[in-house]
């Protein structure tokens, strides 16, 4: 009789690894420098190439020619990527590619091409509603209404009136952009920066026919992707950039290797939008908030003129009463991409702090008024909430140190505290993998997924050793080509569930087909046995070890598929997370220093509590970034990105960062529901939670993150007005 195995997750008292702290498997390759990125490959014969933008706001091509470009030593290729006529609607907007032996003779090349342009109108005010107004740069987004907002507004004990705003960022990948292409025998191989392996090959199919007439099936392209120097949701296609290092290699018969140089990069690779709100809040005497009124606005860049989803807005609550309204601006600058949960930080950041207003004015703690009005957060995170809420107000000391707004102490230097609370989904993407178990008793899992540096290759190898009760040396996992299994793209903390699912399913069915061989071999019934320690067991009985086991499969071994998702109990969705903050403030200088930052932060079962940990220190420190430092600036005047390197687009040192307290919430309940992704969550609240804690701290709002100190001195100034 064949075995049966259900397919689940194991008791977790039984766990060794699943939920244990396991180091990376490749930590010793990043560490070492032996890890190999894009940016890395280097083919023989490979050529440099460089890229020429557009500086500016707007403007029209008059004239581009290339010729002397390719007069220059060791240039090989040109490449234009506009043409006379066109319009270049954002600064840094891409001209032209050349490549080269080496890169200076590239840059020598791209100095050569002659390229005039006419100046046209732009706008890149991102927060001027009525300035864009003016210049008929806005767009209508919709308004809605729920309940009786008027009324409400009238009967309530307390109403408040504020504006709020957090600006555009832009994507600081440390590995730019970029692949290094190259043609084999009519097929096209592709070390490509991505966080979709298994997705691009089409991409590049598709565009690379569309736009230079050059055909090649999809099975002749291949992508590959060790390692990936940060992506945070902007690297999931070809791009225009990979896509004509594809062409000049096809015409030189040579790989070609582009990255984007650090100033293009953060121009035109990809931006968070920006959202500024004015909300009218109001609350009865207990802090119940009973009316929301908000009209927000902002900008997606690439001249789209969309903004925050006017659907997720309030975010997290839904209250009885409200009106809201969207306005999208039409700018001159750079188009977004998806940045660690689109548009979750900005949501947070409107709706949180008007909540932190509300508790000011009623002369509440905002841990009070945030518990007050649970009940009109999602239902099946509520409970989750006050856990969190109560153990995060614990870690952080907040019944000891919270004080009324305003009361931050009689020197220069105030400090305050701040909380704010978010969610995310962390479905589970499609995906399909390989795993093999040999008759050495090695094991193999397959699958075109990829490790955005999260730790992916590592938990693979967790559940496949837990589930065949084997050591992690003996697991091997391949990853990073298109050749492997499909798999979907690491984006929206969708990956850990993505690939932990199908590898279990699989591994379980594989192990089914084992105890089958072995029950054979020593007359036991399959359904009775079990796999610990390097060991089969029936009950307490050893029955024989792994690798005898193993040994029985002859030469072909067992090979199974494993999909996903399915609904087993393996994955689930829907987290919740609760942030706080303790903030000082040098009313002087306008300096925000960060004293202490909790993160309380549930994600079902947890594979390794070592990355998931990491998943959130990492979130709280570009959380940090963004709320006090980190910005894209654009010149009214000219339309340029003004901060465009890493001197002046602030990035937060060791020191800024204060004191971490990162507490995975994991109660047996959220073992149960399975395996839900985390990268996206521990980055929405820090914004809100600083803004708030800052509040807190001076009793003054300051209005717009980052809270830079002359955001900061103006604010002060402005409350003295």
């Amino acid at each position: 009789m064949a075995t049966e195995l259900k397919v689940a997750w194991g008791p977790r008292k039984d766990n060794v690894y699943l939920g244990k702290e396991i180091t990376r498997l490749d930590g010793v390759e990043k560490a070492s420098g032996a890890a190999k990125y894009a940016a890395d490959a280097n083919p023989k014969g490979c050529l440099y190439a460089k890229v020429l933008s557009f500086k500016g706001g707007a403007g029209k091509v008059k004239s581009l020619n290339l010729d002397d470009a390719l007069k220059v030593p060791g240039v090989k290729a040109v490449h234009a990527f506009v043409k006379e006529g066109d319009e270049l609607q954002w600064d840094g907007a891409l001209v032209a590619a050349v490549a080269a032996e080496r890169q200076e003779q590239a840059e020598d090349g791209v100095r050569a091409i002659k390229f005039t342009f006419d100046t046209m109108e732009h706008f890149v005010d991102e927060d001027d509603l009525k300035g864009a107004e003016a210049a008929k740069r806005t767009k209508d987004l919709g308004n809605n209404t729920k309940g009786d907002v008027e009324a409400a507004l009238k009967s309530a004990a307390v109403v408040h009136k504020g504006q709020y705003g957090i600006a555009t960022i832009s994507h600081m990948c440390l590995e730019t952009h970029g692949s290094c292409t190259r043609w084999e025998e009519g097929k096209l191989i592709v070390n490509h920066s991505t966080q979709n392996v298994s997705g691009t090959p089409a991409n590049f199919v598709s565009e690379l026919q569309k736009q230079h007439n050059i055909s090649v099936d999809a099975a002749d392209v291949t992508v590959l992707c060790q390692f990936v120097g940060g992506g945070f949701g902007s690297k999931f296609a070809a791009d225009d950039w990979g896509v004509a290092a594809a062409k000049m290699s096809k015409e030189t018969g040579r790989p070609v290797r582009l990255m984007l140089d650090r100033a293009t990069e953060l121009k035109i690779a990809g931006t968070r939008p920006s959202g500024f709100a004015e909300v009218t809040i109001a609350a009865d005497k207990d802090g119940k908030i009973v009316a929301w009124d908000s009209h927000h606005w902002g900008t997606n860049g690439g001249m789209k003129g969309g903004t925050i989803n006017l659907a997720q807005f309030p975010y997290v609550f839904d209250f009885d009463n409200r009106n809201r309204k969207a306005t999208g601006l039409v700018t001159n600058a750079g188009p977004d991409r998806a940045w660690r949960a689109p548009p979750h930080p900005q949501l947070c950041a409107l709706t949180d702090t008007a909540i932190d207003d509300i508790a000011a004015k009623l002369g509440k703690s905002a841990v009070d008024v945030f518990l007050a009005n649970i009940d009109k957060t999602p239902e099946k995170l509520q409970a989750t909430y006050v856990a969190e809420i109560k153990r995060a107000a614990e870690l952080i000391g907040w019944s000891k140190k919270w004080h009324p707004h305003g009361k931050g102490g009689d020197g220069d230097v105030k400090r305050g505290l701040g909380m704010a609370i978010h969610t995310w989904g962390g479905r589970a993407h499609a995906g399909t993998c390989t795993v093999r178990i040999n008759p050495d008793g090695s094991v193999e899992s397959l699958s075109g997924t990829q490790d955005i540096g999260t730790g992916t290759r590592t938990a693979i190898a967790m559940v496949l050793a837990e589930t065949f009760g084997i050591t992690l040396d003996a697991v091997k996992v391949r990853y990073g080509s298109s050749v492997y299994p499909r798999s979907g793209p690491s984006g929206g903390s969708t990956t850990i569930g993505g690939v932990t699912g199908p590898n279990r399913r699989a591994a379980i069915a594989a192990l089914g087909k084992l105890f089958d061989v072995v029950a054979e071999k020593h007359k036991v019934d399959g359904n009775n046995l079990t796999t610990k320690g390097g060991k089969i067991w029936n009950g307490d009985k050893e029955v024989c070890t792994w690798k005898a086991a193993c040994g029985l499969l002859g030469m072909m071994g067992i090979e199974t598929t494993g999909e996903g998702p399915k609904d087993d109990g393996l994955t689930s969705e829907q987290v919740g997370g609760v942030q706080m903050a303790d903030v000082s403030v040098d009313t002087k200088t306008g300096i925000v220093r960060i004293n202490q930052f909790v993160a309380v932060q549930d994600c079902g079962l947890i594979v390794d509590l070592l990355t998931a940990k990491s998943q959130v220190y990492g979130g709280l420190i570009m959380g940090i970034a963004y709320s006090l430092t980190e910005e894209q600036i654009l010149d009214n005047k000219t339309g340029r990105y003004i901060n465009a390197d890493l001197e002046n687009y602030k990035l937060p040192r060791i020191g800024d960062i204060g004191e971490l307290i990162v507490e995975m919430y994991q109660p047996d309940s959220e073992y149960e529901r399975g395996v839900i992704g985390l990268g996206e969550p521990p980055v929405i609240a820090c914004g809100a939670a600083i803004s708030n804690a800052v509040a807190n701290a001076t009793g003054v709002r300051v209005p717009t993150i980052p809270l830079t100190p002359k955001r900061v001195l103006d604010a002060l100034k402005a409350a003295k007005a």
